[in-house]
């Protein structure tokens, strides 16, 4: 009798473990599931539902072969302390050259920290995606093809700029 009452003490505090383990994980991902690669606006709104959920590889993914600065580990350092992010978009123009589709993507960022600071940052992100009638595998989707953002003291309502623009 014993054995079985340890037995289901076992079972009940390994199941009460991992219903833990399971909300800790949901904490970190409150926000839904985002991945929309149809236009550059939703694409950098993509990137910022991954970093909030914490899915800090699927978020250096859309940069595709152009990642930001540093490596993996130190773009998950810059990010280790962002408890929540929200970001604006401004208008979106696309531009075509050399059998690409570019679309700078004007944005406003607040960001939160684990210390309840806030902050916000403006600039701009160009996506590209090549031509997809002319790519041969792999298929290259749209990705983040660069990134201009710096801290502003604008209010985050009043922070997107008013026009981006394509590379040279």
């Amino acid at each position: 009798m014993h054995r079985r009452a340890s037995l289901s003490f076992a079972l009940s505090f390994a199941l009460l473990a991992a219903s833990f383990a399971i909300a800790q994980s949901a904490l970190a991902q409150d926000a839904p599931y985002v991945d929309d690669r149809s236009d550059g606006a939703k694409l950098v709104r993509s990137l910022y539902n991954a970093i909030e959920r914490k899915e800090f590889a699927r978020a250096y993914a859309y940069f595709g072969d152009k990642p930001p600065a540093g490596d993996y580990a130190s773009f998950v350092q810059g990010y280790k302390n962002t408890v929540e992010v929200e970001v604006k978009t401004g208008v979106v123009t696309q531009e075509g050259a050399a059998g690409s589709l570019y679309a700078p993507v004007p944005v406003a960022v607040r960001s939160v920290d684990k210390d309840g600071k806030e902050r916000v940052f403006a600039g701009c992100y160009v996506t590209r995606i090549v031509n997809a009638a002319i790519q041969e595998p792999p298929f290259t989707p749209l990705h983040i093809e660069s990134a201009e953002l710096g801290e502003v003291k604008t209010p985050f309502a009043d922070a997107v700029p008013k026009v981006c623009h394509s590379p040279s």
